[in-house]
């Protein structure tokens, strides 16, 4: 019988919220490139990741669109680049790529992810790319030098799709972890669909072989080792997709789960001696409740049911269904996607990847999914699904029960799109969550939230001393009137993006935080009882709160 620490405690009525799609009037002009061509070569319907990142560390996150490149049949009109904007502070931003050093001309970009590697305060980015990927270090001066040579982590002959920053043997320094998709080549793009004008298909990745996950242990002289095999994670045949580090048994030592297209989903728990034991099947998130290995691209773990332990959502394409699967706190997961009331409710969307959030500041996570067809002519062999589809929003009516409120938050958060990368921040630092997406072969959006901070909340950024600097891998425990959430410093997260640090706590119209009990990656434990409500704090291991300004933008 399942319990839920928090379930005393129901939902308050949302409060109204409106996404607003800010980016024109933000200076934000990135055009995707879908390198759309006749061939209908694979890499063309991936599209790409985004990612926020304080690079310059005023307390404003900035922002990160990966980018396409030529290929031999694709010959764009003008330079493909990855872009950097800075946040000015006053709602706007400056694209700042070229001076940074971040445009990663000719690699055909996939996804990106953001950590402090080297423990110096600045940020750093790994993006990931068809053949090859780029580590780029952060200089601290508003610049970046390309140190993969020298890092080791090219992930040479890979195609790279998510990857993610943590620390899995608790030594201070942050590992990182590559998904691999499929051995494809413009060599070996079969034709796939019918042999008819227009209909000419992307293929099913069951035509091609998979590749294999990668794991770069950090030797904390700017170096990775490559211990993919060593672990563990490198033997089985992957898909990767989408992948988020997280602590699923609560032993307080990072695992790894892995969205696998058309694949079993992979599990991975920490043995803590380096290596990882492979549980996929055994925990029950390989497949369905049915045993079918579908579409997985967008993958995250959050406590929906207020338990204290993570639970898993999994996006899959049109005519599948999206899984939550339910932690059963003794090592396997139950498949609740229709128990939550999530059920087919999403059976014509292709749910490209989706985020956990707190929209509405009401204290229980949300779910936010971004869709998108693969097939750009999908229409033409299924008339009732269109390749522009609109976002999700699934509200979380307290205990792990959800209700769709898509159409409560305005038309440009329903606008149908081709939507690929999504990153979840608080850009504007008011308090509430934002949306960046990054969109095939269009514009990207900024959808700004308002009306969230109705409800009142919470903001941590962790700083590790003792523990990696970023925090990844720490565990939160925040008790607000009696009302208990528990939360993780997640690595990875969703399908070739990367979100905001900082730990996020909606806490509804409840006025004071009785405690907020942190457990850090090395296992020291740091309670404070004097925590403010509405505020972004900073936690130093072992110094509690500590200064630190997080500018609010005006009018937010």
């Amino acid at each position: 019988m399942r319990t839920s620490a928090a379930k005393a405690a129901p939902t308050a009525p949302s409060v109204p919220v409106r996404y607003v799609d800010v980016a024109p009037a933000a200076g934000i002009d990135f055009l995707q490139d879908a390198t759309a061509t006749e061939q209908k070569y694979y890499l063309e319907t991936m599209g790409t990741g985004v990612g926020w990142i304080d690079y310059d560390q005023n307390g404003l996150l900035d922002l990160y669109f990966v980018q396409s490149a030529a290929t031999d049949l694709y010959k764009p009109s003008r330079p493909l680049r990855s872009a950097l904007y800075r946040n000015n502070g006053d709602g706007s931003f400056s694209d700042v790529t070229e001076k940074a050093g971040v445009g990663s001309a000719g690699l055909y970009g996939q996804g990106v992810a953001v950590g402090d590697f080297d423990n110096d305060g600045f940020p750093d980015l790994y993006v990931t790319g068809y053949g090859r990927s780029i580590l780029y270090r952060n200089n601290g001066d508003g610049t970046f030098a390309d140190v993969t040579e020298k890092g080791g982590v090219a992930n040479t002959g890979g195609w790279g799709t998510s990857a993610g920053w943590f620390d899995y043997d608790r030594d201070g320094y942050l590992d990182l972890l590559v998904c691999n998709y499929i051995e494809w080549s413009p060599g070996n793009n079969i034709w796939c669909g019918d042999h008819k004008p227009g209909y000419r298909a992307y293929c099913h990745p069951d035509n091609y072989k998979g590749q294999r996950l990668k794991l770069y242990h950090n030797n904390h002289d700017g170096t990775f080792t490559d211990v993919s095999q060593k672990s563990g994670v490198g033997v089985p045949e992957a898909k990767g997709m989408g992948v988020v580090l997280a602590d699923f048994n609560n032993d307080g030592w990072t695992d790894i789960a892995v969205a696998n297209d058309t694949w079993p989903n992979f599990l991975f728990i920490n043995q803590k001696d380096g290596t990882f034991k492979d549980v996929s099947f055994m925990s029950g998130l390989a497949a369905s409740e049915d045993g079918k290995y579908e579409a997985g691209m967008g993958i995250d773990a959050a406590d929906l049911d207020g338990d204290g332990w993570l639970d898993i959502y999994i996006t899959h394409l049109d005519h599948e269904l999206n899984r939550l699967y339910h932690n059963n706190r003794d090592g396997t997961f139950d498949d609740d996607t229709y128990p939550s009331g999530i059920g087919n409710s999403a059976i014509e969307l292709s749910g490209v990847t989706m985020k956990f959030l707190d929209y509405d500041n009401d204290g229980w996570t949300d779910i936010c999914q971004l869709n998108g067809a693969m097939l750009d002519n999908i229409n033409l062999y299924h008339s009732e699904v269109t390749y522009k589809e609109p976002m999700l929003m699934y509200r979380n009516l307290g205990g792990g029960k959800f209700k769709k409120a898509s159409d409560q938050l305005g038309p440009d958060f329903t606008r149908p799109i081709a939507g690929r990368g999504l990153a979840v921040a608080d850009y504007d630092n008011d308090g509430d969550l934002d949306l960046a997406v990054n969109v095939r072969g269009d514009r990207a959006e900024l959808l700004r939230n308002d009306g969230g901070i109705a409800n009142n909340w919470l903001q941590v950024m962790l700083v590790g001393t003792k523990s990696n600097r970023d925090g990844v891998g720490a565990s939160l425990r925040l008790v607000s009137e009696g009302f208990t959430q528990v939360k993780q410093r997640e690595g990875g997260m969703g399908y070739m993006s990367a979100s905001d640090p900082r730990v996020h706590f909606g806490l509804g119209a409840r006025k004071s935080i009785e405690s907020l009990e942190i457990t850090w990656p090395g296992g020291a434990v740091e309670k404070l009882d004097r925590v403010p409500v509405n505020e972004i704090i900073t936690v130093k291991e072992g110094e509690g709160i500590v200064p630190r300004a997080f500018p609010k933008i005006g009018g937010s």
